[in-house]
């Protein structure tokens, strides 16, 4: 299946930089709303062809932080760097257009737009429109249920399927970090087995990943390392296994 979409170069991340080159770094990252300060100087960084998984309780500012990253909530202390170079400054539309793409939380599908549609604004910064129209078929092949409904409106679809457009749609921008924030959420476990399936699925094939989850087990599982979030703050990090062993994250997140 993943075979399928990398023969098209669907996504490149794997030609981006060396194997094991810093993509992302997160420096003492502080974010406020009001005066309730959500994120307290987290530091954490994304290595190429890594998945890194941060997981935490809901509230813990998981995805403020992913929001600070993607510029669509602006910080105001530390820094993060993309591709070595600050994000301070510059749009949304400018990191999206050099490969830092995030499917948010909500999945955020254009609703009135069909599944087509909604997959050529995925590839809204290309002008490739042949290489458009193959990553399409590849999105297909890799999210048949997307191919049978093509023409449905995107409002209409369950939220297992807009899970699955939201991600096809962020493929199609051929992401070199691909975020993705609670991807399981509000899910039937047949849908979650799906998502988690495509998420290994594309990491395996190159892509590197950052998946915010609050389903620690499965984050953990996938993950080459991970980070611990509590309260705005890193209060762990390690290897995914070594975190997923912990009897700390078991006690905290597993229910042990």
């Amino acid at each position: 299946m993943a075979e399928q979409v990398m023969q098209g170069a669907a996504y490149s991340g794997a030609a981006v930089a060396e194997q094991g080159a810093v993509l992302l770094q997160v420096k003492g990252l502080k974010v406020s709303y009001g005066g309730i300060q959500a994120v307290k100087g987290v530091d954490f960084e994304v290595r190429q062809g890594e998945l890194v998984s941060l997981i935490g309780s809901n509230g813990a500012g998981k995805t403020t932080t992913m929001k600070a990253i993607t510029r669509s909530l602006v910080a105001n202390g530390g820094d993060v760097l993309y591709l070595g170079q600050s994000v301070q400054g510059r749009g949304a539309w400018d990191l999206v257009k050099e490969g830092l793409i995030m499917v948010p939380e909500g999945r955020g599908v254009f609703a009135r737009m069909t599944i087509t549609e909604n997959l050529l604004m995925g590839a809204y910064t290309r002008s490739d429109k042949a290489q458009i129209a193959a990553d399409i078929e590849r999105m297909f092949a890799l999210f048949p249920r997307l191919k049978e409904r093509r023409d449905q409106l995107a409002g209409t679809m369950s939220g297992g399927e807009q899970q699955m457009l939201a991600m096809a749609r962020a493929l199609m921008g051929k992401p070199k970090l691909l975020l993705l924030d609670e991807p399981s959420m509000g899910l039937s476990p047949i849908m979650v087995d799906k998502i988690f399936e495509v998420v290994a699925d594309v990491h395996a094939q190159g892509m590197t990943v950052v998946l915010v989850e609050q389903n620690a087990s499965r984050a953990l599982a996938l993950a080459n390392r991970g980070y611990v979030m509590e309260s705005g703050s890193i209060t762990m990090e390690g290897a995914g296994a070594q975190l997923l062993a912990d009897p700390r994250v078991r006690a905290a997140y597993l229910g042990e």
